[in-house]
Protein backbone atom coordinates (compact mmCIF):
# COMPACT_ATOMS: atom_id res chain seq x y z
CA UNK A 1 0.00 0.00 0.00
CA UNK A 2 3.16 2.53 0.80
CA UNK A 3 4.47 1.32 -2.52
CA UNK A 4 1.37 2.49 -4.09
CA UNK A 5 1.44 5.88 -2.36
CA UNK A 6 4.37 6.26 -3.53
CA UNK A 7 4.41 5.57 -7.13
CA UNK A 8 1.10 7.90 -6.91
CA UNK A 9 3.32 10.38 -4.96
CA UNK A 10 5.97 10.13 -7.55
CA UNK A 11 3.48 10.53 -10.54
CA UNK A 12 1.80 13.41 -9.07
CA UNK A 13 5.13 15.48 -8.70
CA UNK A 14 6.23 14.06 -12.75
CA UNK A 15 2.09 15.47 -13.89
CA UNK A 16 2.90 18.87 -11.88
CA UNK A 17 6.31 19.42 -13.51
CA UNK A 18 4.97 18.69 -16.17
CA UNK A 19 2.29 21.53 -16.05
CA UNK A 20 4.33 24.20 -15.03
CA UNK A 21 7.08 23.69 -17.86
CA UNK A 22 3.97 23.55 -20.38
CA UNK A 23 3.04 26.89 -19.18
CA UNK A 24 6.23 28.39 -19.21
CA UNK A 25 6.59 27.03 -22.76
CA UNK A 26 2.88 28.80 -23.74
CA UNK A 27 4.08 31.90 -22.03
CA UNK A 28 7.63 32.52 -24.05
CA UNK A 29 5.52 31.29 -27.15
CA UNK A 30 3.01 34.10 -26.29
CA UNK A 31 5.64 36.72 -25.59
CA UNK A 32 7.23 35.43 -29.03
CA UNK A 33 3.85 35.93 -30.70
CA UNK A 34 3.11 32.36 -31.25
CA UNK A 35 0.92 30.18 -29.82
CA UNK A 36 1.76 26.49 -28.00
CA UNK A 37 2.44 24.39 -30.80
CA UNK A 38 3.63 20.70 -31.59
CA UNK A 39 8.00 21.91 -31.38
CA UNK A 40 6.87 23.36 -28.04
CA UNK A 41 5.13 20.27 -27.33
CA UNK A 42 8.57 18.19 -28.24
CA UNK A 43 10.67 20.85 -26.44
CA UNK A 44 8.34 20.26 -22.97
CA UNK A 45 9.23 16.29 -23.66
CA UNK A 46 12.26 16.68 -23.33
CA UNK A 47 13.10 19.09 -20.92
CA UNK A 48 11.30 16.94 -18.91
CA UNK A 49 12.14 13.41 -19.94
CA UNK A 50 9.03 12.29 -20.30
CA UNK A 51 6.55 10.84 -23.65
CA UNK A 52 5.34 13.38 -25.83
CA UNK A 53 1.91 11.15 -25.76
CA UNK A 54 1.84 12.25 -21.99
CA UNK A 55 2.83 15.72 -22.38
CA UNK A 56 0.25 16.09 -25.50
CA UNK A 57 -2.68 14.53 -22.89
CA UNK A 58 -1.67 17.20 -19.61
CA UNK A 59 -1.67 19.73 -22.37
CA UNK A 60 -5.11 19.14 -23.24
CA UNK A 61 -6.16 18.54 -19.89
CA UNK A 62 -5.09 22.07 -19.26
CA UNK A 63 -7.09 24.01 -21.88
CA UNK A 64 -10.75 24.11 -19.84
CA UNK A 65 -9.10 26.26 -16.98
CA UNK A 66 -7.79 28.93 -19.53
CA UNK A 67 -10.16 31.37 -19.55
CA UNK A 68 -9.83 32.64 -23.62
CA UNK A 69 -11.82 32.92 -26.66
CA UNK A 70 -13.54 29.37 -28.30
CA UNK A 71 -11.56 30.33 -31.07
CA UNK A 72 -8.01 30.68 -28.87
CA UNK A 73 -8.86 26.88 -26.83
CA UNK A 74 -9.78 25.15 -30.69
CA UNK A 75 -6.52 27.02 -31.95
CA UNK A 76 -4.85 25.62 -28.65
CA UNK A 77 -6.01 22.09 -28.48
CA UNK A 78 -5.31 21.64 -32.61
CA UNK A 79 -1.64 22.08 -31.84
CA UNK A 80 -1.37 18.98 -28.97
CA UNK A 81 -2.74 16.56 -31.46
CA UNK A 82 -0.04 14.46 -32.74
CA UNK A 83 1.72 15.72 -35.82
CA UNK A 84 0.15 13.43 -38.03
CA UNK A 85 -3.59 13.66 -36.89
CA UNK A 86 -3.22 17.45 -37.21
CA UNK A 87 -1.91 17.13 -40.89
CA UNK A 88 -4.73 14.73 -41.41
CA UNK A 89 -7.34 16.76 -40.13
CA UNK A 90 -6.41 19.62 -42.29
CA UNK A 91 -5.79 18.08 -45.55
CA UNK A 92 -9.56 16.63 -45.19
CA UNK A 93 -10.67 20.15 -44.45
CA UNK A 94 -8.62 21.47 -46.95
CA UNK A 95 -9.73 19.15 -49.47
CA UNK A 96 -13.76 19.45 -48.90
CA UNK A 97 -13.69 23.29 -48.67
CA UNK A 98 -11.41 22.64 -52.30
CA UNK A 99 -14.14 20.32 -53.28
CA UNK A 100 -17.07 22.59 -52.62
CA UNK A 101 -15.83 26.20 -54.23
CA UNK A 102 -14.91 23.81 -57.18
CA UNK A 103 -18.38 22.60 -57.46
CA UNK A 104 -20.35 25.59 -56.95
CA UNK A 105 -17.86 27.41 -59.63
CA UNK A 106 -19.75 24.80 -62.29
CA UNK A 107 -23.01 26.23 -61.41
CA UNK A 108 -21.88 29.64 -61.44
CA UNK A 109 -20.52 32.37 -64.45
CA UNK A 110 -18.70 34.89 -65.71
CA UNK A 111 -17.33 36.85 -62.71
CA UNK A 112 -19.09 34.35 -60.12
CA UNK A 113 -17.12 31.30 -61.71
CA UNK A 114 -13.47 33.00 -61.75
CA UNK A 115 -14.33 34.24 -57.50
CA UNK A 116 -15.08 30.79 -56.40
CA UNK A 117 -12.67 28.85 -58.47
CA UNK A 118 -9.80 30.99 -56.97
CA UNK A 119 -11.43 30.28 -53.76
CA UNK A 120 -10.42 26.48 -54.77
CA UNK A 121 -6.92 27.32 -56.03
CA UNK A 122 -6.65 29.15 -52.54
CA UNK A 123 -7.93 25.96 -50.47
CA UNK A 124 -5.46 23.88 -52.43
CA UNK A 125 -2.37 26.13 -51.74
CA UNK A 126 -3.31 25.93 -48.17
CA UNK A 127 -3.40 21.97 -48.38
CA UNK A 128 0.07 21.55 -50.66
CA UNK A 129 1.35 24.26 -47.70
CA UNK A 130 0.53 21.87 -44.94
CA UNK A 131 1.48 18.38 -46.78
CA UNK A 132 5.07 20.29 -47.38
CA UNK A 133 5.39 20.47 -43.78
CA UNK A 134 5.04 17.04 -42.82
CA UNK A 135 8.02 16.11 -40.46
CA UNK A 136 8.92 13.25 -43.29
CA UNK A 137 8.21 11.65 -46.96
CA UNK A 138 5.64 9.24 -45.20
CA UNK A 139 3.44 11.86 -43.32
CA UNK A 140 3.51 13.91 -46.53
CA UNK A 141 2.45 10.93 -48.38
CA UNK A 142 -0.58 10.30 -46.36
CA UNK A 143 -1.47 13.60 -46.30
CA UNK A 144 -1.34 13.95 -49.58
CA UNK A 145 -3.25 10.38 -50.16
CA UNK A 146 -6.17 11.73 -48.02
CA UNK A 147 -6.48 14.67 -49.34
CA UNK A 148 -6.56 13.49 -52.82
CA UNK A 149 -9.13 11.06 -51.81
CA UNK A 150 -11.54 13.57 -49.82
CA UNK A 151 -11.51 15.56 -52.76
CA UNK A 152 -12.55 12.89 -55.11
CA UNK A 153 -15.45 11.80 -52.46
CA UNK A 154 -16.13 15.54 -51.91
CA UNK A 155 -16.76 16.28 -55.68
CA UNK A 156 -19.21 13.74 -56.28
CA UNK A 157 -20.99 14.66 -52.96
CA UNK A 158 -21.58 18.14 -53.77
CA UNK A 159 -21.76 17.70 -57.34
CA UNK A 160 -24.71 15.14 -56.49
CA UNK A 161 -26.15 17.53 -54.36
CA UNK A 162 -25.88 20.83 -55.99
CA UNK A 163 -26.91 19.34 -59.30
CA UNK A 164 -23.92 20.12 -61.15
CA UNK A 165 -22.84 18.80 -64.30
CA UNK A 166 -19.47 16.56 -62.65
CA UNK A 167 -19.33 12.70 -62.96
CA UNK A 168 -16.33 10.78 -62.97
CA UNK A 169 -15.89 6.56 -63.07
CA UNK A 170 -15.05 5.12 -59.46
CA UNK A 171 -11.90 3.61 -60.26
CA UNK A 172 -10.52 7.62 -60.46
CA UNK A 173 -10.38 7.19 -57.16
CA UNK A 174 -7.08 5.18 -56.77
CA UNK A 175 -5.64 8.19 -59.20
CA UNK A 176 -6.15 10.73 -56.58
CA UNK A 177 -5.02 8.60 -54.20
CA UNK A 178 -1.76 8.05 -55.92
CA UNK A 179 -1.52 11.30 -57.14
CA UNK A 180 -1.99 13.01 -53.73
CA UNK A 181 0.66 11.15 -52.22
CA UNK A 182 3.24 11.87 -54.99
CA UNK A 183 2.60 15.01 -54.56
CA UNK A 184 2.57 15.45 -51.22
CA UNK A 185 6.20 13.64 -50.96
CA UNK A 186 7.37 16.35 -53.91
CA UNK A 187 6.27 19.21 -51.92
CA UNK A 188 7.76 17.97 -48.38
CA UNK A 189 10.97 17.39 -50.32
CA UNK A 190 11.18 20.83 -52.34
CA UNK A 191 10.05 23.17 -48.92
CA UNK A 192 13.11 21.02 -46.68
CA UNK A 193 15.63 21.66 -49.18
CA UNK A 194 14.56 25.23 -49.70
CA UNK A 195 13.67 25.85 -46.25
CA UNK A 196 16.74 28.64 -45.98
CA UNK A 197 15.73 30.71 -48.48
CA UNK A 198 11.81 30.79 -47.85
CA UNK A 199 12.73 32.40 -44.34
CA UNK A 200 11.21 29.43 -42.31
CA UNK A 201 13.06 28.29 -39.73
CA UNK A 202 14.45 24.80 -39.79
CA UNK A 203 11.92 22.64 -37.11
CA UNK A 204 14.68 20.92 -35.12
CA UNK A 205 16.46 24.63 -34.83
CA UNK A 206 13.50 25.88 -33.30
CA UNK A 207 12.88 23.31 -31.15
CA UNK A 208 16.60 23.59 -29.56
CA UNK A 209 16.26 26.99 -29.61
CA UNK A 210 13.05 26.92 -27.20
CA UNK A 211 14.60 24.47 -25.01
CA UNK A 212 17.42 26.35 -24.54
CA UNK A 213 15.41 29.33 -23.34
CA UNK A 214 12.91 26.29 -20.81
CA UNK A 215 16.23 24.48 -19.31
CA UNK A 216 17.77 28.47 -18.64
CA UNK A 217 14.62 29.74 -17.17
CA UNK A 218 14.12 26.61 -15.10
CA UNK A 219 18.03 27.26 -14.10
CA UNK A 220 17.37 30.76 -12.53
CA UNK A 221 14.26 29.47 -10.74
CA UNK A 222 15.46 26.80 -9.29
CA UNK A 223 18.25 29.37 -7.46
CA UNK A 224 15.96 29.90 -5.18
CA UNK A 225 14.70 26.26 -4.43
CA UNK A 226 14.84 24.98 -0.90
CA UNK A 227 13.86 22.76 1.59
CA UNK A 228 11.22 24.21 4.32
CA UNK A 229 8.69 23.42 7.09
CA UNK A 230 5.64 25.39 7.37
CA UNK A 231 3.69 25.45 10.54
CA UNK A 232 -0.36 26.65 9.79
CA UNK A 233 -1.90 27.81 13.18
CA UNK A 234 -5.79 28.59 13.93
CA UNK A 235 -7.41 29.32 16.72
CA UNK A 236 -10.44 27.17 17.44
CA UNK A 237 -13.74 28.87 17.76
CA UNK A 238 -12.38 32.27 17.48
CA UNK A 239 -15.64 33.10 15.48
CA UNK A 240 -18.00 32.46 19.21
CA UNK A 241 -15.30 34.07 20.55
CA UNK A 242 -15.42 37.21 19.44
CA UNK A 243 -18.91 37.44 19.30
CA UNK A 244 -19.26 37.19 23.37
CA UNK A 245 -16.57 39.70 24.00
CA UNK A 246 -16.27 43.51 23.76
CA UNK A 247 -14.43 45.02 20.74
CA UNK A 248 -11.52 45.94 23.51
CA UNK A 249 -10.99 43.25 24.80
CA UNK A 250 -10.61 41.38 21.56
CA UNK A 251 -8.43 43.30 19.76
CA UNK A 252 -6.05 43.49 23.31
CA UNK A 253 -6.11 39.18 22.98
CA UNK A 254 -5.47 39.20 19.77
CA UNK A 255 -2.88 41.69 18.91
CA UNK A 256 -1.03 40.08 22.07
CA UNK A 257 -1.83 36.46 20.46
CA UNK A 258 0.23 37.63 17.02
CA UNK A 259 2.54 39.11 19.24
CA UNK A 260 3.16 35.44 21.20
CA UNK A 261 3.57 34.07 17.34
CA UNK A 262 6.08 36.34 16.36
CA UNK A 263 7.78 35.71 19.66
CA UNK A 264 8.16 32.16 18.85
CA UNK A 265 8.95 32.02 15.65
CA UNK A 266 11.28 34.21 16.03
CA UNK A 267 12.31 31.95 19.12
CA UNK A 268 13.16 28.76 17.08
CA UNK A 269 14.61 31.07 13.97
CA UNK A 270 11.47 31.16 11.97
CA UNK A 271 9.75 33.80 10.98
CA UNK A 272 5.94 34.48 10.30
CA UNK A 273 5.08 33.63 6.47
CA UNK A 274 1.38 35.29 6.25
CA UNK A 275 -1.25 35.66 8.39
CA UNK A 276 -4.44 35.87 7.52
CA UNK A 277 -7.61 36.88 10.12
CA UNK A 278 -6.84 34.72 13.48
CA UNK A 279 -4.60 31.69 11.23
CA UNK A 280 -1.18 32.54 10.56
CA UNK A 281 1.71 30.69 8.62
CA UNK A 282 5.17 30.05 10.13
CA UNK A 283 8.49 29.13 7.92
CA UNK A 284 11.18 27.32 9.10
CA UNK A 285 14.05 25.78 7.37
CA UNK A 286 14.32 22.46 9.26
CA UNK A 287 11.39 20.19 10.71
CA UNK A 288 13.26 20.02 14.04
CA UNK A 289 12.84 23.78 14.42
CA UNK A 290 9.49 23.68 13.25
CA UNK A 291 8.06 21.20 15.69
CA UNK A 292 9.90 22.91 19.02
CA UNK A 293 8.13 26.15 18.08
CA UNK A 294 4.65 24.13 17.28
CA UNK A 295 4.88 22.50 20.80
CA UNK A 296 6.27 25.73 22.15
CA UNK A 297 2.86 27.50 20.88
CA UNK A 298 0.63 24.91 22.15
CA UNK A 299 2.70 25.11 25.78
CA UNK A 300 2.80 28.85 25.93
CA UNK A 301 -0.39 29.21 25.10
CA UNK A 302 -1.64 28.62 28.57
CA UNK A 303 0.77 31.45 30.00
CA UNK A 304 -1.21 33.97 27.39
CA UNK A 305 -4.46 32.72 28.21
CA UNK A 306 -3.55 32.94 31.89
CA UNK A 307 -2.12 36.65 31.78
CA UNK A 308 -2.82 38.28 28.91
CA UNK A 309 -6.36 36.86 27.84
CA UNK A 310 -9.19 39.39 28.10
CA UNK A 311 -12.24 37.86 26.05
CA UNK A 312 -13.24 35.29 29.35
CA UNK A 313 -12.66 32.77 27.04
CA UNK A 314 -9.46 30.67 26.54
CA UNK A 315 -7.63 30.54 22.89
CA UNK A 316 -6.93 26.93 21.69
CA UNK A 317 -4.77 26.61 18.73
CA UNK A 318 -4.79 23.71 15.92
CA UNK A 319 -1.59 23.10 14.64
CA UNK A 320 -0.39 21.73 11.02
CA UNK A 321 3.32 20.82 10.09
CA UNK A 322 4.59 20.24 6.41
CA UNK A 323 7.73 19.95 4.86
CA UNK A 324 8.86 20.22 1.05
CA UNK A 325 10.60 21.63 -1.43
CA UNK A 326 9.62 25.15 -2.69
CA UNK A 327 11.03 27.95 -4.85
CA UNK A 328 11.38 30.83 -3.24
CA UNK A 329 11.28 34.15 -5.93
CA UNK A 330 13.89 35.54 -3.64
CA UNK A 331 16.27 32.87 -2.71
CA UNK A 332 16.66 32.27 1.07
CA UNK A 333 14.00 34.07 1.56
CA UNK A 334 10.97 32.15 2.48
CA UNK A 335 8.11 35.24 3.24
CA UNK A 336 9.12 36.43 -0.83
CA UNK A 337 6.88 33.12 -1.87
CA UNK A 338 3.28 33.55 -2.19
CA UNK A 339 1.87 30.27 -3.14
CA UNK A 340 3.24 26.62 -2.43
CA UNK A 341 1.64 23.32 -2.60
CA UNK A 342 3.75 22.90 0.99
CA UNK A 343 1.67 25.01 2.49
CA UNK A 344 -1.66 24.55 1.48
CA UNK A 345 -0.55 20.95 2.80
CA UNK A 346 0.44 22.26 6.02
CA UNK A 347 -2.87 24.12 6.42
CA UNK A 348 -4.80 20.85 5.32
CA UNK A 349 -3.39 19.01 8.48
CA UNK A 350 -4.34 22.25 10.72
CA UNK A 351 -7.55 21.23 9.73
CA UNK A 352 -7.84 17.62 10.46
CA UNK A 353 -5.69 18.38 13.73
CA UNK A 354 -7.55 18.05 17.25
CA UNK A 355 -7.77 21.28 19.31
CA UNK A 356 -4.97 21.85 21.15
CA UNK A 357 -1.98 18.84 18.92
CA UNK A 358 -0.08 19.14 16.18
CA UNK A 359 -0.30 17.40 13.21
CA UNK A 360 2.60 16.50 11.76
CA UNK A 361 3.04 14.90 8.32
CA UNK A 362 5.38 12.18 7.41
CA UNK A 363 7.55 13.97 4.98
CA UNK A 364 8.48 16.30 7.85
CA UNK A 365 8.33 13.43 10.55
CA UNK A 366 11.08 11.14 9.22
CA UNK A 367 13.48 14.41 9.73
CA UNK A 368 12.87 14.25 13.22
CA UNK A 369 14.67 12.28 15.97
CA UNK A 370 12.84 9.06 16.36
CA UNK A 371 10.64 9.51 13.27
CA UNK A 372 6.72 9.61 13.48
CA UNK A 373 7.06 7.45 16.65
CA UNK A 374 8.25 10.02 18.57
CA UNK A 375 5.42 12.35 17.26
CA UNK A 376 2.33 10.14 19.00
CA UNK A 377 0.40 7.31 17.91
CA UNK A 378 -2.93 9.15 16.63
CA UNK A 379 -2.65 8.38 12.47
CA UNK A 380 -4.63 11.15 10.68
CA UNK A 381 -4.87 11.67 6.95
CA UNK A 382 -5.01 14.87 4.71
CA UNK A 383 -4.37 16.02 1.18
CA UNK A 384 -3.87 12.29 0.62
CA UNK A 385 -1.01 11.94 2.92
CA UNK A 386 -0.88 11.00 6.21
CA UNK A 387 0.74 12.23 9.51
CA UNK A 388 1.06 12.05 13.21
CA UNK A 389 -0.92 13.47 16.42
CA UNK A 390 1.22 15.19 18.62
CA UNK A 391 -1.21 15.89 21.86
CA UNK A 392 0.24 17.96 25.40
CA UNK A 393 1.09 15.13 28.29
CA UNK A 394 -1.94 16.41 30.09
CA UNK A 395 -4.22 15.78 27.07
CA UNK A 396 -2.98 12.28 26.38
CA UNK A 397 -3.12 11.17 30.23
CA UNK A 398 -7.17 12.54 29.81
CA UNK A 399 -7.79 10.16 26.91
CA UNK A 400 -6.11 7.23 28.48
CA UNK A 401 -8.35 8.06 31.44
CA UNK A 402 -11.81 8.23 28.96
CA UNK A 403 -12.05 11.94 29.52
CA UNK A 404 -11.84 14.65 27.20
CA UNK A 405 -8.52 16.69 27.50
CA UNK A 406 -8.59 20.00 29.71
CA UNK A 407 -8.69 23.34 27.66
CA UNK A 408 -5.20 25.42 27.53
CA UNK A 409 -5.49 27.68 30.52
CA UNK A 410 -8.61 25.95 32.39
CA UNK A 411 -7.40 23.75 35.16
CA UNK A 412 -9.04 20.66 36.20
Amino acid sequence: MERQQDTHDDLQHVADEVRSVLQLAERLREAQGGTLDDESIVAVAEATGTPEEYVRVLARMQQPEKKQGVFSNLKSAFFTLEPDVRSSVLAALAATFTAFFRVVSMVQSGAGATFFDSLSLICLGLAIWTISLSRDRKGAALGGALYGGVLFVSLGLFAYVIQAPWAAPSFLLIAFLVGGAFGGILTQRLIARFRGRLGLQDPMTERQELLRQLVTIQDKLRTGEQSATFVSVDVVGSTQIKAQCDPLSVEFTFNEYHLFLELVAKRFQGRVHSTSGDGAILAFDHPQQAFAAARNLQTGIIELNTFRNKTGSPLVLRVGLHTGTVVAPQAGDLTSLNFAHVIDVAAHFQKVCPPGGIAVSDAAAIHLPGGAPSVGVEKVRAADLSGTVWLPRHAVRALAEGAPPPLPGVSG
